[in-house]
């Protein structure tokens, strides 16, 4: 792809979301989403592969309906209000056809069905920018009407999404669809929280994308796209490799690592509010998720491929260009002993 096309579509995906941010009028907030769209779809047929065709497709339907669903929506709720104001929704069915069409595009259980199947579609950069950046305008528009919500509903798309996003990467070899099975099971704890305590929700949002951009960068480092070929990270670099296993448990929530932060303080949080049932299911699909990330744990310290290549010393080669992956992993395993300053920060 042509240097100026690749800058035309990033500045679009970034234009896109932030004119979602700024939008107090429905109709922006529907143009940025479009935006946003549009602007990714050539990014991801770049392969100039089937797969990747049919990946595109899927999304353009499923993001395509959802924004025609977030356009009928405040258009109903315009015609019973006479304004399109984004936080004016006092209709029912406007709600309830606003938190299905976010819930399209954020891939949030039941409607996920997508995300897997896209993902295993793209390179490791596009699932990356799929993964973190496409979340950011419609979680801001669920932030910012999910006071006008039904609270049941989102609860129960949390509980099904963590256990779905658990369940479904257990049987699989692919990373990208393991990633995004994560993606899922991390968009519950988002949901769950979302209304209880919003700042506790977008804390949690900053250190999901933290960590999975850093996933996604080890990935891309070790041109890994399936469990065999993780296990010859080592071999290419064993330091990285160690920092990826670190990860992994960050991702799965285990203490001391910066993912522990958000569980242990939304455990905390729903405690609190008597949802005592919740909180142990939730804390048992986080034992499901934990499993596939102790997999590739396995994986990569403890197996090797039998394709041995005949240099073991990859790790000395030394690469000068810039690369934010030491930063992302710092952030991604060590932010535990900040959490006060964090949950100031968000207060």
């Amino acid at each position: 792809m042509s240097p100026y096309a690749l800058s035309i579509l990033l500045s679009s995906l970034s234009m896109g979301t932030m004119l979602t941010f700024i939008s107090n009028h429905w109709f922006m907030a529907w143009m940025g989403l479009e935006i946003n769209t549009l602007a990714i779809i050539p990014l991801m047929t770049k392969m100039h592969h089937p797969r990747a065709t049919e990946a595109a497709i899927k999304y353009f339907l499923i993001q395509a309906s959802a924004s025609a669903l977030i356009l009928f929506s405040s258009t109903i709720n315009a015609w019973f209000t006479g304004e399109w104001s984004i936080m004016n929704i006092q209709t029912q069915l406007s709600s309830i056809m606003l938190t299905i069409a976010l819930s399209m595009k954020l891939g949030i259980a039941p409607f996920h069905l997508w995300m897997p199947d896209v993902f295993q579609g793209l390179s490791l950069l596009t699932c990356l920018i799929l993964s973190t950046w496409q979340k950011l305008a419609p979680m801001t528009l669920l932030i910012m009407t999910h006071q006008l919500m039904n609270s049941n509903m989102l609860i129960i798309m949390a509980l099904l999404s963590t256990l779905i996003g658990g369940w479904g990467g257990l049987n699989q070899t692919q990373l990208r669809k393991i990633m995004a099975y994560s993606s899922i099971a991390h968009m519950g704890w988002m949901i769950l929280i979302l209304t209880f305590l919003p700042h506790l929700m977008m804390m949690n949002l900053l250190i999901y994308l933290i960590m999975t951009l850093c996933m996604f960068l080890m990935l891309i480092y070790f041109n890994s796209l399936n469990i065999n070929k993780l296990t010859m990270s080592w071999i290419k670099n064993p330091t990285l490799t160690s920092m990826m296993m670190i990860t992994l448990m960050s991702l799965g929530g285990l203490p001391p690592t910066s993912g522990f932060v958000p569980k242990w303080l939304i455990m905390q949080e729903i405690t609190k509010q008597g949802l005592m049932t919740m909180a142990s299911l939730m804390a048992l699909s986080a034992l499901l998720s934990l499993f596939f990330y102790l997999r590739l744990s396995y994986a990569v310290s403890l197996t090797s491929s039998p394709n041995v290549p005949n240099s073991k010393l990859y790790w000395r080669f030394k690469n000068f260009t810039f690369n934010p992956l030491p930063m992302a992993t710092i952030l991604s395993i060590m932010l535990l002993p900040i959490t006060p300053l964090m949950i100031n920060l968000f207060m």
